[in-house]
């Protein structure tokens, strides 16, 4: 197979009511599909999560409840679409690219249960996802030592990618494809694995961060604290387990 970076990568990204991708709900969502330098196609989504936005949420990705209220389509059809459209590009051979891929892809797989929506399993005839990159994930691997935050912005930085408004989810998504080929360009041996090689490393590069992120919080005083170790979707435990 081709090296993952040369073909077309579908910018895909979340902007969510809050942090815990079990119970968090989507309020806007952005897929991006670029070739090369080219941004072919642009979907976005406003959704009426169903639930209030929490003022903290809505401080970051500016969306009020009120808003998602008078202009949101209902939640369970942006999640049924955005999931149709992640797949079909799946389906046509694209890779997928998610900062921080655990957390978006495993927020929508909620959301589809959540509302008895097709897994992406279901639609894809079987596998969990098709191929994903995630920036966050090869940048923890690839420059493990470096101090500093791993946000988007701060990884943008890095790499001299452009973030033209954090927290815009077409914004977060575009860039997000923008470093992930920023890596390949500075990164040669992650450039050559092709998309299948380099989704497997990133499950075993995720996991040794979790097992040492995990360790370390044990260490600061937090004896019960559990990283997740899979990627690109997380263990999702039912409601009152």
């Amino acid at each position: 197979m081709a090296a993952w970076h040369g073909g077309a990568l579908v910018g895909f990204d979340l902007e969510t009511t809050g942090t815990e991708p079990g119970e968090s709900r989507i309020v806007t969502a952005a897929v991006v599909e670029v070739r090369g330098d080219e941004v072919r196609e642009r979907r976005a989504w406003l959704a009426d999560p169903g639930i209030p936005i929490p003022e903290q949420a809505s401080a970051i990705h500016g969306i009020s409840t009120a808003r998602a209220v008078a202009e949101g389509r209902p939640v369970r059809q942006v999640a049924d679409e955005v999931a149709t459209v992640l797949t079909e590009h799946w389906l046509r051979g694209s890779v997928v690219v998610a900062y921080n891929a655990a957390f978006d892809l495993t927020l929508l797989t909620a959301e589809l249960a959540r509302h008895g929506l097709p897994s992406l399993a279901d639609r894809l005839g079987g596998a969990r996802t098709g191929p994903v990159v995630d920036p966050l994930t090869i940048d923890r691997a690839v420059d493990r030592y470096r101090r500093g935050k791993r946000t988007l912005e701060a990884v943008c930085g890095v790499y001299g990618v452009v973030l033209e408004a954090a927290h815009d989810a077409g914004a977060d998504a575009l860039a997000a494809v923008q470093v992930a080929r920023a890596i390949a360009a500075r990164h040669p041996e992650v450039a050559a694995l092709s998309p299948s090689d380099l989704h497997d490393r990133q499950g075993a590069w995720h996991a040794r961060w979790a097992r040492d992120f995990q360790s370390y919080l044990r260490g600061q005083g937090s004896p019960e604290a559990v990283i997740d170790t899979s990627w690109p979707l997380r263990v999702l435990i039912p409601a009152g387990a």
